[in-house]
Protein backbone atom coordinates (compact mmCIF):
# COMPACT_ATOMS: atom_id res chain seq x y z
CA UNK A 1 0.00 0.00 0.00
CA UNK A 2 2.98 2.51 0.88
CA UNK A 3 4.06 2.29 -3.11
CA UNK A 4 0.28 3.11 -3.74
CA UNK A 5 0.03 6.06 -1.75
CA UNK A 6 2.91 7.03 0.03
CA UNK A 7 3.86 6.66 3.47
CA UNK A 8 2.22 9.09 5.00
CA UNK A 9 0.18 7.34 7.26
CA UNK A 10 -2.73 9.40 6.31
CA UNK A 11 -1.32 12.11 8.58
CA UNK A 12 0.49 14.48 5.89
CA UNK A 13 -2.27 17.27 5.14
CA UNK A 14 -2.42 17.70 9.40
CA UNK A 15 1.45 18.03 9.16
CA UNK A 16 1.71 20.29 6.41
CA UNK A 17 -1.61 22.76 7.82
CA UNK A 18 0.84 22.54 11.44
CA UNK A 19 3.83 23.83 9.33
CA UNK A 20 1.52 26.46 7.56
CA UNK A 21 0.07 27.73 10.57
CA UNK A 22 2.75 27.63 13.05
CA UNK A 23 4.25 30.89 12.42
CA UNK A 24 1.43 32.63 13.21
CA UNK A 25 -0.31 30.50 16.29
CA UNK A 26 3.10 31.14 17.95
CA UNK A 27 3.17 34.47 16.72
CA UNK A 28 -0.09 34.79 18.25
CA UNK A 29 0.82 33.23 21.90
CA UNK A 30 3.89 35.69 21.71
CA UNK A 31 2.11 39.30 21.03
CA UNK A 32 -0.43 37.78 23.88
CA UNK A 33 1.98 37.32 26.33
CA UNK A 34 3.87 40.53 25.80
CA UNK A 35 0.14 42.02 25.90
CA UNK A 36 -0.35 40.37 29.35
CA UNK A 37 2.83 41.43 30.62
CA UNK A 38 2.75 45.25 30.00
CA UNK A 39 -1.03 45.35 31.08
CA UNK A 40 -0.32 43.60 34.90
CA UNK A 41 3.25 45.57 34.93
CA UNK A 42 0.70 48.86 34.53
CA UNK A 43 -1.78 47.43 37.26
CA UNK A 44 1.40 46.96 39.73
CA UNK A 45 2.27 43.75 39.34
CA UNK A 46 5.27 42.29 39.10
CA UNK A 47 5.81 40.28 35.97
CA UNK A 48 8.38 38.13 33.90
CA UNK A 49 9.14 38.86 31.50
CA UNK A 50 9.04 42.65 31.10
CA UNK A 51 6.92 43.64 28.03
CA UNK A 52 10.18 44.72 26.14
CA UNK A 53 12.44 42.61 27.54
CA UNK A 54 13.92 39.85 24.84
CA UNK A 55 11.16 36.63 24.99
CA UNK A 56 12.54 32.86 24.56
CA UNK A 57 9.22 30.85 25.27
CA UNK A 58 5.75 31.67 25.07
CA UNK A 59 5.10 31.86 29.38
CA UNK A 60 4.34 34.87 31.01
CA UNK A 61 4.21 34.97 34.92
CA UNK A 62 2.89 37.44 36.77
CA UNK A 63 3.18 37.53 40.07
CA UNK A 64 -0.65 37.74 41.51
CA UNK A 65 0.27 38.27 45.57
CA UNK A 66 -2.83 36.84 46.89
CA UNK A 67 -4.58 33.17 46.39
CA UNK A 68 -7.89 35.47 45.60
CA UNK A 69 -5.81 37.17 42.59
CA UNK A 70 -4.58 33.68 41.07
CA UNK A 71 -8.25 31.50 41.46
CA UNK A 72 -9.78 34.58 39.65
CA UNK A 73 -7.46 35.10 37.13
CA UNK A 74 -7.60 31.43 36.37
CA UNK A 75 -11.09 31.86 36.51
CA UNK A 76 -11.43 34.24 33.83
CA UNK A 77 -9.07 32.60 31.50
CA UNK A 78 -10.86 29.77 31.94
CA UNK A 79 -14.17 31.72 31.12
CA UNK A 80 -12.38 33.02 27.57
CA UNK A 81 -11.37 29.42 26.70
CA UNK A 82 -13.29 28.02 23.33
CA UNK A 83 -13.50 24.72 25.17
CA UNK A 84 -15.27 24.17 28.81
CA UNK A 85 -15.49 27.86 29.33
CA UNK A 86 -18.51 26.91 31.52
CA UNK A 87 -16.00 25.07 33.94
CA UNK A 88 -15.02 27.10 37.63
CA UNK A 89 -11.04 26.16 38.25
CA UNK A 90 -10.52 25.33 41.72
CA UNK A 91 -7.18 24.68 43.86
CA UNK A 92 -6.21 21.27 43.63
CA UNK A 93 -3.97 19.04 45.61
CA UNK A 94 -2.05 17.02 42.50
CA UNK A 95 0.44 14.27 42.33
CA UNK A 96 4.00 15.80 41.91
CA UNK A 97 3.53 19.24 43.59
CA UNK A 98 3.99 20.27 46.93
CA UNK A 99 0.75 22.35 47.26
CA UNK A 100 -2.31 22.74 45.54
CA UNK A 101 -2.36 23.79 42.40
CA UNK A 102 -5.18 25.59 39.79
CA UNK A 103 -5.32 25.20 36.19
CA UNK A 104 -7.13 27.00 33.39
CA UNK A 105 -7.37 25.76 29.99
CA UNK A 106 -10.11 25.14 27.47
CA UNK A 107 -8.15 23.81 24.58
CA UNK A 108 -8.93 21.83 21.36
CA UNK A 109 -6.28 19.58 22.53
CA UNK A 110 -5.91 18.22 25.88
CA UNK A 111 -2.61 18.93 27.61
CA UNK A 112 -1.75 21.88 24.41
CA UNK A 113 0.53 24.40 25.76
CA UNK A 114 -0.13 26.73 22.60
CA UNK A 115 -3.68 27.32 23.54
CA UNK A 116 -4.23 29.65 26.09
CA UNK A 117 -3.83 28.83 29.50
CA UNK A 118 -3.17 29.40 32.73
CA UNK A 119 -1.53 27.59 36.05
CA UNK A 120 -0.15 28.59 39.19
CA UNK A 121 1.47 26.88 42.57
CA UNK A 122 -1.28 27.75 45.59
CA UNK A 123 2.06 29.71 47.62
CA UNK A 124 3.58 32.73 47.82
CA UNK A 125 4.68 34.61 45.77
CA UNK A 126 1.23 33.62 43.86
CA UNK A 127 3.37 33.75 40.86
CA UNK A 128 0.70 32.45 37.67
CA UNK A 129 2.21 30.68 34.82
CA UNK A 130 -0.12 32.48 31.40
CA UNK A 131 0.85 30.83 27.87
CA UNK A 132 -0.26 30.36 24.49
CA UNK A 133 -3.05 31.50 22.22
CA UNK A 134 -3.88 29.87 18.94
CA UNK A 135 -5.34 33.57 17.73
CA UNK A 136 -4.01 36.97 18.39
CA UNK A 137 -7.64 37.86 19.14
CA UNK A 138 -8.86 34.99 21.45
CA UNK A 139 -5.70 35.37 23.49
CA UNK A 140 -6.88 38.73 23.66
CA UNK A 141 -10.03 38.20 24.85
CA UNK A 142 -9.18 35.51 27.51
CA UNK A 143 -6.84 38.25 29.45
CA UNK A 144 -9.14 40.73 29.37
CA UNK A 145 -12.07 38.59 30.62
CA UNK A 146 -9.62 37.21 33.36
CA UNK A 147 -8.80 41.00 34.82
CA UNK A 148 -12.45 41.86 34.32
CA UNK A 149 -13.06 38.79 37.01
CA UNK A 150 -10.26 40.15 39.03
CA UNK A 151 -12.06 44.24 38.97
CA UNK A 152 -15.95 42.14 39.78
CA UNK A 153 -14.74 40.48 42.73
CA UNK A 154 -12.43 44.13 44.08
CA UNK A 155 -9.21 42.57 43.90
CA UNK A 156 -7.72 45.49 41.36
CA UNK A 157 -8.97 48.98 40.47
CA UNK A 158 -8.86 50.49 37.41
Amino acid sequence: MGKEVGPSLGVTTSLIQGLFLAPNVVCSSIKAAVFASALFEKLGFEVMPKPHDKRTCIVQSIQMRTPENVIAFCGGIQKGAAVDSYVTPEPWDMPGYDCPVIMAAGAFVQGSSIELSADAPMKSPYTVYMQGGLTWQHAKAGIIIAVNEMYKKGLIKL
